[in-house]
This record gives structure tokens, sequence and C-alpha cells, in this order.
């Protein structure tokens, strides 16, 4: 059974979706239509832009989104899923991918979630830092008592754990982590806090744009960051993609139940190689290959 899984933001590149673009009218036809409800030319800083402007998490978030998505719906028969997942805003590109929300749709709330991250970001000043090598339940432990807001936000992988809140509570964290024991606890170059309680003001926003959208039941089960749990309801998946801002992504154990209920490869759609390199550290063995 094969596993489709889409990357999230951290993926992006000047360049990715060009060959799309140029080579299949149906991609070029799909793109255009982005520009147009984003009402900004993204493809322009997709293609020609600078790194700088490709980490504004405003074009991030809807760049990788479109090159994961677009990718999806020009791979004909090649696209044979019997479960997806995404990292993060990788879920979307997956509910899109499964018919669970209209291309259109998918877009706008991309959007709409990335200019909410930002606010939420310029209010409270926030980061995140990458954990290696601690168990989770060390990396738990610490964050629990560290003054301030600290939490952990991403499960990638056995010893790989990202953590996510406010500057000062991240410093003091990391400082700890390595004292416990870590090869590395290192400042990540992000917006902010994403996953964290520092992302509330993006959820309260989000949630009232989620709620506008029509959700459709998806062709095959979506593995939600929020549970790591297959989900085919509507409004489950409305609720769980609300509370993903604030809540940890659970990757290591998506990718652990996507396995147990039968997925022997998985393919990742869109750019980077970055979640083929963390299934094969979660599941051994697992064929794994990618689509850019």
């Amino acid at each position: 059974m094969k596993a489709f899984v889409f990357p999230g933001q951290g993926a992006q590149f000047v360049g990715m979706g060009k060959d799309l673009y140029d080579n299949n009218p149906v991609a070029k036809e799909m793109f255009e239509k982005a520009n147009e409800i984003l009402g900004f030319c993204i493809t322009d800083l997709m293609f020609e832009g600078t790194d700088e402007d490709l980490r504004q998490t405003k074009v991030t978030q809807p760049a990788i989104f479109l090159h994961s998505v677009i990718l999806a719906k020009t791979m004909g028969e090649e696209f044979d899923p019997s479960m997806v997942a995404g990292h993060s805003l990788g879920e979307f590109s997956a509910l899109v991918a499964a018919g669970a929300l209209s291309f259109e749709d998918g877009v706008r709330l991309v959007s709409a979630r990335a200019q909410a991250m930002q606010k939420a970001c310029e209010i409270n000043p926030s980061t995140m830092a990458a954990v290696i090598a601690l168990p989770d339940e060390k990396v738990e432990e610490i964050c629990s008592e560290v003054p301030g807001v600290v939490v952990c936000a991403n499960y990638n992988c056995p010893g790989q754990i990202v953590i996510s809140g406010e500057v000062e509570a991240i410093d003091a964290a990391c400082e700890k982590l390595l004292a416990a024991g870590a090869k590395r606890a290192l400042k990540l170059k992000v917006g902010g806090g994403f996953h964290s309680p520092c992302m509330e003001p993006a959820r309260v926003e989000l949630a009232e744009a989620i709620e506008r959208t029509e959700f459709h039941t998806p062709t095959v089960p979506v593995y939600q960051n929020v549970d790591a749990m297959p989900h085919t309801d509507p409004a489950e998946i409305k609720a769980n993609l609300v509370a993903q801002l604030t809540a940890p992504v659970r990757w290591t154990k998506s990718v652990q139940n996507m396995v147990a209920d039968g997925a022997d490869e998985f393919v990742e759609v869109g750019p980077g190689k970055v979640l083929q390199g963390l299934v094969s550290k979660i599941a051994r063995g697992v064929a794994t290959s990618g689509r850019q």
C-alpha cells in the first residue's frame, strides 16, 4: 500500500515548480489561478525570487502548497494513494490532493493561515529550535521546567524534536538540553514559534476561515498531525486543522500508524526530500521515493 506524504515549511527553493509551469498546460493554468486568488504574482517569487523572498511566511506557505498540490494533480494515474498525510502546512496539500478541499479553497486557507501566523509572530516574538539525540520524555520534562512558553512542537523522528515558544524560554531550554546531553539544540531560521501557544491569535483567526469553508469526505484516509490518526469525517478534519496551529506535529506516530495500517511505500510529493529521510529513520526498510 502506498502512502503519499506532503512537505511543510522549510522545503522551499528558488525555481520550485518552474518545470511544471513551463511544460504542463494544466499546471500553468493552476498556477495562474493561484496568482489571481492570492492577489500577487507568487510564480515570479517562486521561479525567480530570492531566498529572502521565499522565507517570508506569506510566500513560503502558498509556494510549497502550490508546488505539492499541482504536482499531485498532474501525476495522473501515478497518484494512487491508499492513505495520505502532510507535515504541518503539508496537511493542507494532503487534503486537497485527497479531494477533501477544492484547490481554490486550499489556496485561500493556506494564504489565510500564513497571514494569521505572520501577525501572531509580530504580536509575540517567538522562535523554534531543533533538538538532536535526547529521548522525547527528557525534552518534554526540560521544557516543562523552563519559565515562559516553550513546548515540543514537532516530533519528527526518534531522536529529533523541534521545540517552540518565546525567544528567552527557547534560549534557556537549549542551554538545559545541551547540559542534559543533547548533541545539538540549535535555533532555526523561522518566522516564529509555530505549533505552540504563541500561535493562539492565529488559531482563532484561522478557525473562522475554516468554518466558512466547505470540506468533503476525502477519497482516502488523511492521517492528521494532532492525533496521528486516520480521518475521513469533514467535521473532524476541520476541528483538527484548527487545533494544529497550537498543537504538536506528531509525525513519528503518524508514520508508525500508517505502516501499522499497511503502508509499505511512502512517496513524497513536493519540494525537497526531508520527509523521505524522516520516514527512513522512523520505519527502517520501508520503501521511499519522491516526486519534485
